[in-house]
């Protein structure tokens, strides 16, 4: 096991009950000394691990307790924080009166961190028609997410979702958006942004001191001089030399074709791509099963397995569970990278 006794567990949300969330959370604990885990403790209703672990097959000892004594719990039970409202839900069947306790995990987590009890919340899939029909005002995850970081900082959040696999970490500048509306969104200020979040987590929680951030060009062969599109000259270049100018090391807009072989990924820390598929295409064939989604620009680790919900084969014990093993390595790696981050900023303003 890593030896994280002396740090704090990770926050694990339960996700959407009637998925796999259940499913890879147990599969996950029984595999921890292999998989070299960090301790951590899963917001959920204990009776409805139980019931998916009973259906599952597996004997896994489930016990319920507080984040405090999770650390020393981890090695013989899987910890679970017990929520106040049920969430109960059978694999496959969605049911809107486990929206209130889905909802209340994430919450809850984002408050342990905040109190300091937890290191870095690590979230499980949610299934959003089921939120949205119990009243949930959100679009996703993310933008809940952003909420509760508003409330804690004071100031709006910039989120920006990242996909961090061992052999790519890439950032989409948009997101679940049509192509079609794509060339729109895409402004100066939105990438100049966008590259000042990227840079400032990948400072302090990668551990990277001077990332180099490769920005993906919008058209194909960057435009070419215009020729195949105007916005990588117009909108992009202008938003790299604006990093540049700030002292951060982007290079671009890259010709999107040719960024993403091996020996073009080992000039830069991280690719700032354009869209959706753009982004996750190659992250995912890249290392399909180990990618991570890595929320930055919030005030505290977030990461999650990329992948959903997966009703076909939730209760079957077929889901996959190296994305949620990486999810959880990771955020306690961020988590680290940050405390020690913080560290030495304390120190550097003592010696001032």
């Amino acid at each position: 096991m890593v030896d994280s006794a002396s740090f704090l567990p990770l926050a694990l949300t339960m996700g959407e009950p009637a998925g796999i969330g259940p499913d890879v959370t147990l599969a996950v604990w029984r595999e921890r000394r292999e998989r070299r885990l960090p301790p951590f403790y899963v917001l959920a209703d204990p009776e409805a691990l139980r019931v998916r672990a009973a259906l599952m097959g597996l004997d896994i000892p489930i016990e319920t307790m507080t984040a405090a004594e999770a650390v020393d719990a981890f090695d013989r039970v899987l910890p679970v924080v017990a929520l106040e409202s049920p969430a109960v839900a059978a694999p496959g069947v969605p049911e809107r009166s486990a929206a209130r306790g889905v909802i209340e995990a994430i919450a809850r987590a984002v408050g342990d961190v905040r109190a300091g009890a937890a290191s870095a919340l690590v979230t499980n899939p949610i299934n959003k028609k089921a939120l949205f029909d119990a009243g949930f005002q959100h679009p996703g995850h993310t933008e809940f997410l952003g909420m509760l970081s508003a409330a804690w900082s004071g100031s709006p959040a910039h989120p920006v979702m990242m996909l961090a696999g061992p052999g790519l970490r890439a950032v989409p500048a948009t997101i679940h958006v049509p192509i079609s509306v794509v060339p729109g969104m895409i402004t100066e200020e939105m990438l100049i942004r966008t590259g000042r979040t990227i840079d400032h987590d990948m400072r302090r929680r990668f551990g990277i001191p001077t990332p180099c951030i490769a920005v993906a060009g919008l058209n194909p062969h960057a435009g070419e001089g215009g020729v195949m599109g105007t916005e990588d000259d117009a909108v992009i270049r202008p938003a790299v030399a604006a990093l540049r100018a700030e002292g951060i090391n982007a290079i671009g807009p890259l010709a999107p074709d040719t960024m993403f072989h091996a020996d073009a990924r080992a000039r830069y820390d991280v690719a700032l791509c354009m869209y959706h598929d753009q982004a996750l295409i190659p992250t995912k064939t890249i290392a399909f099963a180990e990618t991570v989604n890595v929320t930055l620009g919030l005030p505290f680790v977030r990461t999650s397995p990329d992948h959903g919900t997966a009703f076909d084969i939730a209760g079957t014990g077929k889901a996959d569970i190296s994305s949620l093993a990486a999810a959880l390595r990771l955020a306690d790696e961020l988590a680290r990278h940050e405390a020690e981050y913080r560290q030495h900023e304390h120190v550097e303003g003592v010696a001032s």
